[in-house]
């Protein structure tokens, strides 16, 4: 288990949040029966018994910082559900709302002994409160833009599980500020413990994510992608892909390979080598952002029969009937709606919702209704 605390009230951009940010001063942290003192903002827990969920408690200059139960990660799994959100960060009331929307589900299915174990998101974690081009503020270059943008909205929900990022186009110099980037791979908290543009975990043998950059956001120099057929993390794709065992192969990443829009065309041209390793694989499922709606792929040998999933309206929203567009764009269903995921796997059956504050509608290209959620089976 890893916990960690701080406040976003650094002053001129001071890192008081995260993983390399400045001590708050010597922390007392109890989970379970266990206490350990610690100077930096962030503490990990080994030994713990898996399955099991652990109280916890930091106490920083004697009084109490934060407080939460975590659920630990079953050794062997054959059920697993999870959260995914893309394009989310704008502080504004209808994140607010989907927030809102996602705590009472995940309140609901820990009630029922269901538990939400984590969730994904698809990039487009900070937006910037003015984007002129020239004129750039509030991107999330400062800890102080992600208070009313992540860690206010989402707070009880982060006391309880991680969240597991990848970036957007937002998120760095691709669109904002180049800055973003460090403080991103700053205050989120990846799988090892070690800031990563990509990287891969399992949840008890059931399944296996690969967390992916399809962005050009770099740390100096122009913008320049992540994604490039022959570079690193295409090859380290490659073999990950080809090394995992679990039934269930799951990648998600920001940009959509397919795509009916309004806003964003597809973006098959540059990620086929991902879409034929998809392929290849076996994957059945890959959730993507950046068009601010909801859609779903067909099924189809041009889709390598795999479920591709948008879900870009975490926190942004954008209109317009694609329904003209769906079938050459080879999406079956498309709602625009702001919204969140639910993913259910039972064994070799998935199933994927979306959700809102309001119920959510998802038609076809006739305009038809869907019900939902879709199904998805392993072959």
């Amino acid at each position: 288990m890893l916990i960690a605390w701080g406040t976003t009230a650094g002053a001129h951009g001071e890192n008081t949040i995260g993983r390399d940010s400045a001590s708050l001063g010597r922390a007392h942290v109890r989970v379970g029966t266990r206490t350990v003192d610690v100077e930096r903002n962030w503490v990990e827990i080994h030994g713990l018994e898996p399955d099991t969920s652990y109280p916890y408690r930091i106490e920083l200059n004697g009084k109490t910082a934060g407080q939460g139960t975590v659920r630990t990660y079953p050794l062997r799994a054959t059920r697993l559900v999870f959260f995914v959100i893309g394009d989310y960060g704008s502080g504004g009331a209808p994140q607010r709302a989907i927030a809102g929307a996602m705590r009472r589900e995940f309140d609901r299915r820990r009630e029922a002994n269901d538990p939400v174990r984590f969730i994904l998101t698809v990039g487009d974690n900070i937006y910037a409160d003015v984007n002129l081009g020239y004129l750039i503020s509030g991107s999330g270059n400062q800890d102080k833009h992600w208070e009313a943008k992540f860690f206010q909205p989402y707070r009880e929900l982060l006391r309880q599980i991680p969240f597991y990022p990848t970036l957007g186009n937002h998120d760095g110099n691709s669109s904002e500020n180049r800055d973003d980037l460090a403080v991103y791979l700053d205050n989120f908290f990846f799988p090892e413990n070690r800031p990563a543009r990509w990287y891969t975990f399992s949840f008890g043998g059931l399944a296996q994510f690969f967390a992916l950059d399809s962005t050009a956001n770099t740390t100096a120099g122009h913008p320049s992608p992540a994604y490039a057929p022959y570079g690193d993390q295409s090859r380290w794709l490659a073999g990950e892909l080809a090394d995992s065992t679990a039934p269930w192969k799951i990648p998600y990443f920001h940009h959509p390979p397919f795509n009916a829009g309004p806003g964003h065309g597809a973006s098959l041209a540059v990620l086929s080598h991902w879409v034929e390793l998809f392929r290849k694989y076996g994957v059945r499922a890959v959730f993507t952002g950046h068009e601010h709606n909801f859609q779903v792929s067909e099924s189809s040998d041009a889709t390598g029969h795999i479920r591709y999933f948008v879900t870009g309206s975490g926190g942004q929203l954008r209109n317009g009937d694609v329904r003209p567009f769906m079938p050459k764009a080879h999406i079956e269903g498309w709602a625009p709606q702001y919204e969140f995921l639910v993913v259910e796997i039972e064994g070799g059956a998935m199933h994927v919702t979306p959700l809102s504050d309001s119920p959510v509608v998802v038609r076809d290209s006739a305009g038809k209704q869907i019900a939902m959620p879709v199904e998805i089976g392993l072959r």
